[in-house]
């Protein structure tokens, strides 16, 4: 509820009924004020209790009409630099929040640049970002950092920019010469990332160099283990292939989420840091939501899948 704006309110301390201190209360409850007490009687109420209640200064009788002008005054002026100095800092917030998002939406589209021949990659990316942030969110990650985790995910195979497109778009299973070429898009999506002051492609940089690594240390490209893999990174790891098996690819159909759980499962404490697979199935009704949100997704009954 908006209050109602008086910039200065004068008010003694003893009065029927009601003591100015209450008063005080009272007005900072309903209106946006300054309250200015004045009293005879200092030794009955302290400073700090007046100051607890939200007076903003205080003067003893008896005092001069001169003197109650020049307090008012003190405290317009006082008044005044604040809003200003809250207008200023909202203009500011919001030139941050443009700049923010223009940020933002130029990294998204230099990942949908990279990745163009893919009809999918948008709602892939969105998707992954959106299954990345919901694990994020579930295990406990502080809001920041969710956000964060939300915006980089997009980058993670921002590599493949640099792999032939044969290679890329080819239908068929790769040969194991195909396979190291791919596997190469780890390393160049984190040398196109890396040196950047932003925590966001910082992030990004983590998360393209990790997210094929695996939780038992059989993955790539340096086959690093456990928690040695970025946080991030193992989130990654997860909502990337529940998103794969989950969704029809030149060399595959899309297997039903039950074949997908099953999987994952499967890969706990393998492929998987367990924590994040825990997370996955308790929220997996999420990851549903998310699929019917963003499309794409093709629904295919368990007793029908072969």
């Amino acid at each position: 509820m908006n209050k109602k704006k008086v910039d200065v309110v004068v008010t003694d301390i003893h009065m029927p009924g009601i003591n100015g201190i209450d008063l005080v209360r009272i007005i900072k409850n309903k209106y946006d004020s300054d309250v200015m007490i004045m009293t005879g009687y200092l030794s009955d109420f302290t400073y700090e209790k007046m100051i607890e209640a939200g007076a903003i200064d205080f003067a003893t009788k008896p005092i001069s009409s001169k003197e109650i002008v020049l307090r008012i005054n003190r405290i317009l002026r006082e008044r005044q630099l604040l809003c200003d100095h809250r207008k200023a800092h909202e203009k500011l917030q919001a030139t941050h929040n443009a700049l923010h998002e223009s940020y933002l939406d130029t990294i998204h589209r230099l990942v949908l640049a990279a990745e163009y021949k893919d009809e999918d990659t948008g709602d892939h990316i969105m998707r992954m970002s959106k299954y990345c942030a919901l694990i994020a969110e579930k295990i406990g990650l502080p809001d920041n950092q969710v956000q964060n985790i939300l915006s980089a995910t997009s980058m993670h195979d921002i590599g493949k920019v640099g792999i032939p497109d044969k290679i890329i778009m080819k239908p068929g299973k790769l040969t194991h010469e195909e396979f190291e070429i791919i596997k190469a898009h780890t390393i160049i999506g984190a040398k196109i990332l890396d040196g950047s002051r932003s925590e966001i492609l910082r992030m990004g940089q983590q998360i393209a160099i990790s997210h094929h690594e695996k939780w038992d240390g059989t993955g790539y490209p340096y086959g690093i283990a456990g928690t040695q893999i970025p946080f991030a990174g193992r989130i990654v790891a997860l909502s990337d292939t529940f998103d794969a098996l989950t969704s029809r690819r030149p060399y595959k159909t899309p297997y039903p989420i039950e074949i997908a759980i099953q999987i994952i499962q499967k890969g706990r404490e393998r492929s998987f840091d367990p924590e994040i697979v825990d997370v996955f199935i308790r929220n997996i009704n999420g990851f549903e939501k998310i699929q019917a949100q963003t499309g794409r997704i093709e629904k295919i009954r368990l007793d029908g899948f072969k």
